[in-house]
Order: structure tokens, then sequence, then C-alpha cells
């Protein structure tokens, strides 16, 4: 479908091309309906999606009725918000009232949300139309989609290639123009991961800024939903969108996103040594480093730094997150919800259930928990790993006395061959070596598509400090326009 020149100076192109500000400027002129740009993303989800399964369920119907109900806002002259008819992807384990959430397990394969989690109540609010549920590693448990439980999502660039996880069918969506925008859940590195592989803009929000009511737990204290977009001003204005306090989730804050112009001459950029050491690419390291030359180039001071913890964010971070995963899995039990087994007796029930309705990264991971929460393996494991957390917390409030942001690769690699590391835990888990130690501070990180290794992206890890938002988004925006 294509539509004409239409007073914002753009060439011809298909609405699937088309921002969130196009959009919203082109219901503005009357240049085309919600309903049309719906109909038109349906149209690309059918034509697409078999070759790379970003989807888990297409929501038509409920897409439809959401675009015509914006049609009435944006046709009745009144202020209508920039989200209004605009088509977005949710990721499947933030439940939508009334539609399947499956967190990519067959534990959950029949589970119908009862009710709209705390962002997707705003979206709602803001008139989204809300296109399908995409595809996750189970319980958002991996780096690379391989391990939902229903299908492998690839990567749009190459479809031999990963499309990064947990939240890969979210950012393929929006690689594939299947979404105008996705949202995600970050636990580990799972927005900025996929992000980084599949070539758009992913935001990690600082732990709290984001209610987490709605999106079923892997780990309480690490979990946090953010947008997926085509650009820095889209995930900027759904950001905008979902923040803030909520009385439903407790360790959410009340805090005033407000707008940065921060400048990037005389801005002060931190380089940690630690993350420029063997094991990355030296195609990613050469395309990093080409971007922060860009930045001092613009007039940013490069500083060196040290995060000299980073070395134990992997290993303290897969202690914590199984540990809390194994108490956060308990309630799927085959009794409240979800897939359950039948048995000659309560003890058979949960553990044919359990057993059949989990795969091997979540039992490998509860295991893992209950191992390091049991009795006398506590203090060694769990308490340890808390105690190193808070040595990471140190190093990033030591770094920014002197600095004001830190850049950094999302990745040691670009998108790997679906199957390469599957059968292999352990350098799966290596995958997160860049943005776990974000994840174990609670502060915000953003990966900016920075150049591309063949036709692979490469993201650009942007890292600020506690609610700090609005100025990673404004450097990012700057950055967006030199590379």
């Amino acid at each position: 479908m294509e539509i004409g020149n239409w007073g914002l100076g753009f060439q011809v192109m298909e609405l699937t091309n088309l921002t969130i500000t196009q959009l919203h400027q082109g219901f503005k002129d009357k240049k085309f309906t919600s309903v049309e740009v719906t109909k038109a993303y349906l149209e690309q989800i059918k034509k697409t999606d078999k070759s790379i399964g970003a989807y888990l369920a297409v929501t038509e119907s409920l897409a439809l009725k959401q675009a015509e109900a914006a049609d009435k806002i944006i046709t009745s002259g009144k202020h209508f918000s920039m989200l209004c008819g605009v088509p977005c992807a949710i990721k499947d384990a933030i439940l939508v009232d009334g539609e399947i959430a499956t967190a990519g397990s067959k534990i959950l394969e029949n589970y119908v949300a009862p009710y709209d989690a705390t962002v997707i109540k705003k979206l709602k609010t803001q008139g989204a139309v809300i296109l399908g549920k995409t595809n996750l590693d189970e319980f958002a448990m991996g780096a690379s989609t391989e391990n939902s439980a229903y299908q492998v999502t690839k990567n749009p660039h190459d479809t031999t290639r990963v499309a990064g996880g947990s939240s890969g069918g979210s950012a393929a969506a929006v690689a594939a123009k299947e979404a105008v925008y996705s949202l995600g859940s970050d636990t580990g590195g799972s927005i900025r991961l996929p992000a980084s592989f599949c070539g758009v803009v992913g935001l990690n929000p600082t732990y709290g800024s984001v209610s987490r009511y709605g999106l079923i737990a892997f780990a309480s204290s690490l979990d946090q939903i953010g947008p997926m977009a085509k650009n820095v001003e889209d995930a900027k204005i759904v950001f905008e969108a979902i923040y803030g306090k909520d009385q439903n989730d407790a360790t959410s804050k009340n805090y005033q996103f407000e707008e940065s112009n921060i400048n990037l001459k005389g801005l002060k950029i931190g380089v940690p040594k630690e993350y420029f050491s063997e094991g990355i690419d030296p195609e990613i390291e050469k395309i990093i480093k080409s971007a922060i030359q860009k930045a001092k180039d613009a007039g940013a001071k490069i500083i060196e730094i040290s995060l000299p913890n980073t070395q134990y964010g992997v290993a303290c971070y897969y202690i914590i997150a199984p540990c809390e995963a194994s108490a956060n899995l308990a309630r799927f039990d085959g009794i409240k919800y979800g897939f359950s087994e039948t048995a000659d007796n309560l003890l058979g029930v949960y553990l044919q259930s359990r057993g059949r309705g989990f795969g091997a990264e979540p039992k490998r991971r509860i295991m893992l928990g209950t191992y390091a929460l049991s009795s006398g393996y506590y203090d060694a494991y769990y308490k340890k790993a808390q105690q190193v957390r808070e040595l990471i917390k140190e190093d990033f409030t030591q770094a920014f006395k002197k600095v004001d942001v830190i850049f950094s690769p999302v990745s040691p690699f670009a998108a790997f061959k679906v199957g390469e590391k599957a059968n292999d835990p352990l350098s799966m888990y290596l995958v997160d070596v860049y943005t776990v130690a974000v994840k174990l501070a609670g502060i915000p990180a953003l990966s900016l598509p920075a150049g591309k290794i063949g036709k692979l992206p490469v993201g650009l890890q942007i890292i600020g400090n506690y609610f700090e938002e609005n100025k990673i988004l404004s450097i990012a925006s700057q950055l967006e326009q030199l590379f």
C-alpha cells in the first residue's frame, strides 16, 4: 500500500515505513486512517511472519476494533495522543485482558489473561492498536528466542540467524515492519540484545520507572518493561506513555520525566576498559570505537573508566536470577492455572505438570536457584551474590562521579546462527556479559543501531545514571543523526 506526498516533505513510501510521529501527522492531515494503517500491518504480518516467527498470536479482531475506535477519536476534532491509532506488538509475558498469555511456555499454553498489565492500560488509554503477542524465550529465560516452547524467532536481516532474546519476537516485529513499536522486558539484557541484533532502538529503563504489574515474573528485582522502536524519538514517545508510579507495584517510583537537551559538546563519556578485553569480535570493537570517535568529533570528551567488578557480573546474575525464578515459578503447579496433568495423588499432579510443562531452561534455572537457596548453601551463594551486586552498583556510582554517560558494546558479537549455541548453556549465558551489570545496578541503558557487519546490525549501549532516561535518549537522538 502506498501513499502520496503528504505535507511533511517525505517521498512516496509505504505505510509500514512511517514512524509514530509521521503516522500522527498523517492522521491529523487525514491522509490515511488507523484502520488503513492497521490493515497494512496485518497484511505485512501475513506476508512475512511465516519465515520470521515474531508473533505467537495475531489479535486481528481486537486490532481492527481498536483502530476503528481510534479513528473516531481522530475524526472528532479533539486532541489525540501520539500513540492513538498506532499499531504495536506486545511481548507474550505481558498481560492483555482476554488474550492468551503463554510467556513462551507450554505450562501456560491455554492461559487467558484476566486483566490488563498497567502498561497495557496506559497504552489503551492513549488509543493504541494491539496487533498481537510476540514470541520470547520461555519465561524470558534466554538470549536467542530459541528457548520458546512454540517456535524460534529468526532475524529479519538474515533468517539463518537468531533475533536475540528474550524479547526476540518484539525486536523482530519492529525490524520486519510488522509493528510500529513493541513492548519487551529486560531482566539480563532481553530488550537491548535483540534490539542490537535486529537493528532497532531498545530502552531498558531504570528499575522501578515502569510498573511491572501484569508482567509474568522471572526475577522480580531485575525485570523491567521497556519500549523497542524504529528510532529514538519513537522509543521516547512510548516510554513517556508507560512510565510512572503504580499503586499495584510497590517497587515503582514516582518521578517526572523531563525533556533533556544535553549537548554532545562537552559531554563526558566513560568507556570501561573491561568491556574491550579479550572475547569481543574485532569487527564489533571497530564499530563501537568508530561510534565513540563520532561522539568525540562532535565535541564530547572521552574518558577511560574502570568497572572492576564487571568480571563477576555474569556469575552474580546467574545466581540471583535463578534464585528469584525458583520462587516465582513455584506458582505454576498444575493446580491454579495453565497446563495440568492428572495423577493418582497431589504430588503426582505437581511433578507431572511441572515436568512436562516446563522446558529445559526453566528447569535448569529452577534447580540452580533452589540449590543456591537451600540450607547450607544460602550464605555461600545467594548472600555472596547480593554482596557482589552491591560492589557492581558501587562501580557505577563511582563512575558517574566522573562521567555523564557510559558507552559500551551491547554484545561481544553480532547475531549468531540458529542452533549455534543452543546446546551450550554456558556459552549462551556469556552473551549477557555487557548487559547484566546494568541490571544488577538497576540503571537505565539503551541500544542504538551503530553500524553493520555485512547485513547484521550492531548496537551501541548508552548507559545512564538512575532515572536519567531523558539524558540517554537525548544523546542517542543526536548520535542517530551521525551514524
